[in-house]
């Protein structure tokens, strides 16, 4: 279900998302956007996520450098750029201004993976409460967005984050868990997620960080990991 927006603003757009609805473009140079319902919701639970070992191998070894709300705009306009295989996307000039707007204001967060000085891959969101909108990530690197998302979800868990709303599941999410909740449920989830308190760090200390990369790591107690992801 969609429903025609008016001219965004940081208010409208936050008590959509408390509403449990979100804004998307037809396409990157379209001037018409649509608030967003579906019938079912992505969710990535914060204490099912699956970080494979190789993935873990990566985050151990590098080579990427990875920084939180350093460059909030620059994050937004390479999720927003055209890539292979993904020639347009849904964020258009009203979608990335009022989402710098709502970083200004302390309610949007990025992660950014770097190789270098050039940024590589990364995501963005919105924070509310206990609660991550996960909106777009971009990657241009083997596994830089990969990356960014096990930052994201560790930083959330050590914030105290109980939802990570993914909107749909793909190929990508479903790897690390990612669902689909019927919309009453997700709604059940976003409310109880708002009515507690979630604090997103932007430098958490390194061994607390550490920590949670081991603990997404293991398998649970008694579950065999498929051989195909190892």
């Amino acid at each position: 279900m969609s429903r025609r927006v008016p001219d965004l603003s940081p208010d409208l757009v936050l008590r959509a998302y408390r509403a449990g609805l979100f804004p998307m473009a037809e396409d990157r140079d379209s001037p018409i956007l649509h608030w967003l319902d579906p019938p079912r919701r992505g969710i990535l639970p914060l204490d099912g996520f699956h970080l494979p070992r190789r993935l873990h191998r990566t985050l151990r070894a590098g080579p990427y450098t990875i920084t939180a709300d350093a460059d909030f705009a620059a994050t937004v306009q390479l999720c927003a750029a055209p890539l292979p295989g993904r020639p347009q996307t849904w964020i258009n000039s009203q979608i990335e201004s009022v989402f710098n707007s709502l970083h200004r204001a302390g309610y949007a967060h990025s992660i950014e993976c770097w190789l270098g000085t050039e940024m590589v891959g990364g995501l963005y969101g919105v924070a509310l409460g206990a609660a991550f909108f996960g909106e777009s990530m971009f990657s241009t690197a083997r596994d830089a967005s990969k990356v960014a998302l096990v930052h994201l979800v560790a930083r959330l868990r050590l914030g105290g984050f109980t939802l990570l709303d993914t909107q749909f599941v793909t190929t990508h999410l479903a790897q690390f868990g990612a669902r689909e909740v019927p919309r009453a449920h997700y709604r059940a989830m976003l409310a109880a997620a708002l009515a507690r308190p979630g604090r997103f760090p932007a430098k958490p200390d390194p061994q607390s960080l550490a920590r949670e990369f081991a603990h997404l790591a293991a398998p649970p107690r008694g579950a065999h990991t498929p051989p195909h992801i190892l």
